[in-house]
């Protein structure tokens, strides 16, 4: 295909012009709106009061997403929205990790409201062309690219030209070549997309493309948690285009360039000096976890029944640096020098409709190998990439797809499955050749593929109505909370990180709260009074990045070298005192760490409440299954007998040896089940909350967040 000559032939639906308007202190106070129904778009202002109180990024795509719908909106009803804002602070080239950006949609995974952070260039992009946020609503007749025109202030709808790919990793280098001037121009332009994938199941994701100029290659990053892909297909959109001038400076127009610079060299400096005796991020980004979270029993292996593996060395850091490029540039926005984006050059692919084909493969970071590695029983390398870039092409979250199969396996293994109703697939453990089948089949709309497809919660439901399992064996084993599949720590010992999983508002997603360390590990929060300060703080903390437009990464995978002296090591205080001076050096505004945590507490109260006024977002809603805290299966409980024995002897104050395993095992999830309850109490206690989940008017009232609409969904459950 010449691309060249589709550009100039495509089938233009409409082309509508915008004024531009620049930056100033980080906004341009105005967002795009898109119906794709319509074929219509709308600059809108951004009114001060929801800048005041949401800040931009995740907080935008909230209140936007609350204005869009009504409690009775399903995720496939047209005026469900994708939301994409990138907060103040995204695009700013002087201080690492700020390019990220925040989707947020009702969720077709959890049916509640949903956001998924990712980076890539499309986020700052989306600024640069003159906008804090974008807004898709509406299901187009057919089926429709946008291109938003930064360059010539347009935006264009036209049809896919014969002969466009669907699937990621051709689509993004397609359109990248088509609105580029030449190789050099190919950075000024970003695609957001979802693949085939995303066309047959609850669980797609979304890509943001980036060139990398190094390899002279497109490039992805991932929006993966809660379907948004599979709405973005079901809305009849191929992709989203952005496209700028060039990336300088200050585009972002901060008040305090020379503070952010000062920050932003003082980090520098400390990944120089400090990267490779801490955590390598530079040689195997994440993907050097697997070996620290095996060693203390914590890499989910099996479904989650086990925390290491004989072969689990096959899959750890040093084997993962052996496949990365080592030596480039690998970060996925402009000035970023964690450069954690690894990659794998030149794989040969040896399934599925690429066979034979050399591709890059954007990772595996450590949540992506754990889940299509170690979950599944899968110890080879080679599997986990191919299946990773599967993931990726076709548009389905890596993390779901990980626990979909580590279910499926654990069906098959208790006979709960077989070979008639997965129609001829084998899923004995660590088969990745039947498990990349599955993939193929979900692509192509066919087969058990579409039933995997469905996500863990899905087809738990699906199977007990079936009559295949015993129900509550099921809902044991069935790795999900709020509709979400779980994100890759076994966190049985770490009570914290139960509630921080299962206490979020989205679902089980790492982001949110990850303090298993601190818990379990380090033993710093032992009282409930400590875990719920710490379930409070971190939450809130984390959110803020959201709302701000930084990577989380860049806080705490590496530490100032007197980091352990200080106070609140936890917390590392140096980078949150970063974040506020960088923070007020690009908005103008005077913020401290404690008005970033309420800031934080009106958006998350925020989110509580709309995911009430959805029919969820109650006590009830935050039970996690039994696996997440505690042994199911009697084979479970004698892999660390002696561990769990202590505990009733310890903790229980019963004599295990006078106890049968069945009596044993009983006894442990009465202790662990209660103590997750009184969990919940003091958590909700210490967020302004009632017992049963909805935060109190009067904690309303004192963060700012007493809006008559919020007020009017509470109040009856006061």
């Amino acid at each position: 295909m010449d691309i060249k000559n589709t550009k100039a032939s495509r089938k233009v639906l409409a082309k509508i012009p915008y004024v531009w308007k620049p930056l100033d202190k980080g906004y341009s106070d105005q967002s795009l709106y898109v119906n794709v129904t319509t074929l219509t778009t709308e600059v809108r202002p951004v009114d001060p009061g929801v800048k005041e109180l949401f800040v931009g990024g995740k907080g935008y795509g909230l209140r936007m997403l609350w204005d869009a719908v009504t409690p009775e909106t399903k995720w496939y009803h047209p005026e469900n929205e994708i939301v994409i804002s990138g907060g103040p602070v995204c695009g700013i080239t002087q201080y690492s990790g700020t390019g990220k950006s925040i989707c947020v949609a009702l969720s077709p995974v959890t049916d509640r409201v949903v956001d998924s952070n990712v980076g890539g260039h499309f986020g700052p992009h989306l600024k640069f062309a003159g906008f804090d946020a974008f807004e898709l609503q509406g299901i187009a007749r057919e089926e429709v690219i946008i291109y938003i025109n930064g360059v010539d202030h347009e935006i264009e709808f036209f049809a896919p030209p014969c002969g466009l790919h669907v699937d990621s990793h051709l689509l993004a280098e397609e359109l990248h070549e088509m609105f580029s001037d030449d190789e050099k121009d190919k950075i000024n332009v970003s695609v957001v997309s979802a693949g085939l994938a995303a066309d047959h199941s609850l669980i797609g994701m979304l890509n943001f493309s980036f060139y990398d100029p190094k390899r002279r290659k497109i490039r992805l990053k991932q929006a993966g948690r809660g379907g948004i892909g599979t709405l973005l297909r079901q809305k009849n959109v191929r992709a989203i285009v952005a496209k700028i001038p060039k990336v300088s400076g200050n585009l972002n127009n901060v008040v305090d360039l020379p503070a952010i610079m000062e920050r932003g060299k003082r980090f520098n400096k400390e990944m120089r000096d400090l990267d490779d005796i801490q955590c390598q991020m530079r040689k195997v980004g994440t993907a050097h976890l697997m070996g620290v979270m095996e060693k203390y029993d914590i890499l989910p292996v099996m479904n989650y029944k086990f925390g290491d593996h004989k072969d689990c060395p096959k899959i750890e850091k040093d084997v993962w640096i052996s496949y990365f490029t080592q030596n480039v540039p690998d970060g996925c926005w402009t000035g970023c020098t964690m450069m954690c984006a690894k990659g794998v050059d030149d794989f040969e692919l040896r399934t599925g409709p690429y066979k034979g084909t050399k591709v890059i493969v954007d990772g595996p970071e450590y949540e992506t190998a754990a889940a299509l590695g170690s979950n599944m029983g899968v110890f080879d390398p080679r599997d986990i990439i191919e299946q990773n870039f599967y993931c990726d092409t076709y548009g389905i979250c890596t993390i779901s797809w990980g626990n979909i199969m580590g279910f499926i396996m654990e069906c098959w293994e208790n006979g709960i499955l077989n070979a008639e109703r997965t129609g001829g697939l084998d899923f004995t453990w660590g088969n990745a050749d039947h498990a990349l089948e599955c993939m193929h089949q979900c692509a192509r709309g066919e087969g058990f593929g579409l039933i995997a497809g469905l996500g863990v919660k899905k087809m738990k439901e699906m199977f007990i109505e079936k009559g295949w399992g015993d129900p509550g064996f099921l809902k044991d084993i069935a790795m999900e909370n709020k509709g979400m599949e779980y994100s890759m720590y076994i966190s049985k010992e770490s009570l914290a990180q139960q509630g921080g999983y299962a206490m979020t508002n989205k679902g089980p997603q790492h982001d949110e709260a990850w303090l298993i360390f601190m818990d379990m590990v380090n033993n710093a929060i032992p009282t409930f009074e400590n875990k719920a300060e710490a379930l409070h703080y971190f939450p809130m903390f984390r959110t803020w990045f959201g709302l701000a437009g930084f990577c989380k990464l860049c806080w705490n995978d590496v530490e100032p070298a007197d980091n352990a002296t200080t106070d609140e090591p936890a917390k590392v205080p140096e980078h949150v005192d970063n974040y506020v001076t960088v923070f007020n050096a690009v908005t103008g505004r005077n913020i401290d760490k404690h008005e970033l945590v309420k800031m934080s507490e009106r958006v998350y109260n925020f989110q509580r409440i709309f995911n009430i006024r959805m029919g969820y977002g109650l006590r009830e809603h935050d039970a996690q299954p039994y696996r997440a805290a505690g042994p199911v299966t009697a084979e479970e409980y004698l892999s660390r007998e002696e561990r769990y024995d202590k505990q009733l002897r310890e903790d229980v104050g019963v004599d295990p040896s006078k106890m049968t395993l069945d009596e044993r095992r009983a006894a442990l999830r009465k202790f662990r089940e209660k103590r997750y309850e009184n969990l919940l109490d003091a958590v909700y206690t210490r967020r302004g909350w009632n017992l049963n989940g909805v935060p109190k008017t009067d904690f309303l009232k004192e963060i700012h967040m007493d809006l008559p609409e919020l007020i009017q969904v509470v109040t009856p459950l006061q």
